[in-house]
């Protein structure tokens, strides 16, 4: 991957600092004064980003305040924050209105940080020591209920799959990814990064790239650009059963992209699945578009007899 800025029309942040709609500035001002800096915080408790991890850390109060923002009102919203770190964006968060924050880490240096941090704000902080992969984060805190977070990259698609398959449990998931992950949720069909994880996402959410961050903004900074995607899911979700159609006939169809469908799909009863969902089997995936592709999971939904 190239360091090189990405062309495109979605703005980039630096490290300069952003104005938010948050909360008054007065309270933000109170809190940065009240708080150890995280620069300090980090040297304290030895907490170097590790790779083994995915950790790279945002230390610019200007763009934690900025991705707070991102996400909309957060007034009487319970917040979940997985992979906190050092608590920058943590810390942007309380900044808002929020009503409550649940912050996940598995990294038990990073939980001892964050504990610290919730001693200043009890009522407001909750640290949850758990691996966000096989927790189920909408049994934290009732709703309304969105994710803002700066994900760990190393798990940032599986994570999202398993959120999308609660979709209707989640108002808006405002998530930071590598940039190319970011391009594969919101990419269009016939274009270079549609594929499997812009199907799941987009069929199940409204999906755009909202800020690019370059490497510098990171410590340490990964190789790679990284981007925000603002990911409000849809008010009707599919249900389990078809979830796992859409999940089966997406791997099936993507898994050998060079093949035509009904050689793709041949292992899920190809030609009687096209003709039933209407769909020439001489067509790539990638020239599929999503409503196309509900009409394949629900027609092997239906032939493969599931509920």
């Amino acid at each position: 991957m190239s360091n090189k800025p990405p062309a495109s029309s979605t703005a980039t942040c630096t490290a300069a600092p952003l104005s938010i709609c948050a909360s008054s500035s007065r309270e933000r001002n109170l809190l940065s004064a009240a708080l150890e800096s995280l620069a300090d915080v980090i040297r304290r408790h030895g907490l170097d980003a590790r790779k083994a991890l995915g950790q790279h850390f945002l230390l610019d109060p200007g763009i934690t305040e900025h991705i707070a923002a991102l996400a909309g009102t957060l007034d009487g919203r319970h917040v979940v924050e997985v992979g906190p770190g050092p608590g920058g964006l943590t810390r942007a968060l309380l900044a808002t209105g929020a009503s409550h924050v649940y912050a996940v880490e598995l990294d038990p240096r990073a939980v001892a940080v964050i504990e610290e941090l919730a001693t200043a704000f009890p009522q407001r902080l909750d640290i949850i020591q758990a691996d966000a992969l096989k927790k189920d984060l909408t049994t934290l805190c009732p709703a309304p209920r969105q994710i803002v977070a700066n994900l760990p990259y190393n798990v940032a698609t599986p994570l999202l799959v398993g959120w999308l398959r609660q979709g209707a449990e989640w108002e808006r998931l405002t998530l930071m990814f590598q940039l190319e992950v970011a391009e594969r949720i919101c990419a269009a069909p016939d274009s270079e990064h549609y594929g499997r994880l812009a199907v799941l996402s987009q069929w199940c959410a409204d999906c755009a790239i909202v800020m690019k961050l370059p490497p510098g903004a990171f410590s340490p900074p990964p190789a790679v650009w990284s981007a925000v995607a603002s990911i409000t899911p849809h008010k009707s979700q599919p249900d389990p059963a078809l979830f796992r159609a859409m999940e089966q006939v997406t791997a099936a169809a993507f898994g050998q992209r060079r093949k035509m469908l009904r050689g793709a799909l041949k292992g899920l009863k190809g030609n009687a699945l096209l003709e039933r969902a209407e769909i020439d089997g001489t067509r790539r995936a990638e020239t599929l578009t999503i409503d196309e592709f509900d009409r394949l999971a629900r027609a092997w939904r239906t032939l493969a007899g599931q509920p």
